[in-house]
């Protein structure tokens, strides 16, 4: 151990969390102050976790970290599940995590014979689907997955809208006159909700109720965030770099390859991972106001319907969604700059 962690403060702190949380509910405290409760609650935790944390030995803190960042979530969870349980929330708007997890998984499991959809859809059949073992083919089977439809949404926009953004970025970046010509332009349509531009796409593709009209508010959406990210990331690389490089024979392609490219990529994947959120924020609130498929739509009509456990089961899909995407793009980054610590 460190020696850093103090043992009678770490005692003290537990100590009073235990003292604190028992007169609250002794004294039927939660009611009334539940707020001024979780407020405490977090500070003592907090104060608990850097005390342990410093008693940590150095080998093992990584591993702590990452337990840190499940564990919080965890407790969150268990305090909204109590909260409801106490009489606190009320579990007709915000039903307890337990409802929500069963809402889950109900739609995972069930097929709804009326919509012919469901969350996954029926991921079994492809493999029989692609081999002609099946009436239905692979589309037929990938078009009753509320999830299909929304990363493929998502992927594609993404694509769209981040290739040419980061080639423009780039141009911008290197040349102070198209910097000059086009900085104004951008940020006046940077500006613009992105959802306010999908009437605009309905109007511009023949089909308005199809997928042309989604994937292009998801591509404009990212276009400009990282068109922005990258060409910051290529102005301010400092400029002894760009010396040095000459000073070595660098020139024209190859000192862009070999030190403009590999000094702008940390914010270039900045750019990137604000754009995927961003593309996953929209596409979310495309598919409320026109889609029917996609979990935006399905959290949509869970509301409609009243079924609070089932939408909140959405926002969940939605979270993890942004918790997986994102962590699928830090893997590209650190295979793309090995050098980068992750």
């Amino acid at each position: 151990m460190n020696g850093k962690g103090n043992p009678k403060l770490l005692s003290l702190l537990t100590l009073l969390f235990a003292l604190w949380n028992g007169c609250l509910t002794l004294f039927h405290g939660w009611t009334a102050f539940w707020w001024l409760g979780l407020g405490v609650d977090f500070l003592l935790i907090v104060g608990i976790a850097e005390l342990i944390g410093k008693r940590i030995p150095p080998l093992y803190a990584p591993l702590y970290r990452r337990s840190l960042s499940v564990s919080f979530p965890l407790l969150l969870f268990l305090a909204w599940e109590l909260l409801v349980r106490g009489g606190v929330l009320s579990p007709d708007w915000f039903p307890p995590p337990s409802r929500i997890v069963q809402a889950l998984w109900e739609l995972i499991t069930k097929f709804d014979e009326f919509s012919k959809t469901s969350l996954l859809g029926r991921p079994w059949l492809l493999l029989g689907a692609a081999w002609g073992n099946r009436p239905e083919t692979v589309k037929e089977l990938l078009a009753e997955s509320h999830l299909y439809a929304t990363l493929m949404r998502v992927f594609v926009g993404f694509f769209l809208g981040a290739t040419p953004g980061i080639l423009l970025g780039m141009v911008m970046g290197v040349s102070p006159t198209i910097r000059t010509m086009i900085d104004a332009t951008l940020s006046a349509f940077y500006v613009l909700p992105k959802i306010a531009i999908f009437p605009i796409m309905m109007l511009i593709f023949p089909d308005p109720f199809g997928e042309g009209p989604k994937i292009a508010v998801v591509a404009i959406s990212v276009f400009f965030l990282v068109t922005i990210n990258t060409m910051v990331g290529v102005r301010d690389i400092e400029p002894v770099y760009l010396e040095a490089g000459r000073n070595y024979g660098a020139s024209g392609f190859r000192l862009f390859y070999h030190v403009i490219l590999p000094g702008a990529l940390p914010v270039v994947f900045a750019g990137l991972r604000i754009a995927l959120g961003t593309a996953l924020i929209v596409i979310i609130a495309v598919e409320f106001v026109r889609a029917k498929t996609g979990v935006g739509f399905l959290t949509f009509y869970y509301w409609e319907i009243l079924s609070p456990e089932k939408m909140y089961a959405g926002l969940v899909v939605v979270m993890v969604l942004g918790v997986l995407l994102t962590a699928g793009l830090k893997k590209v980054e650190q295979w793309v700059m090995p050098w980068r610590k992750p």
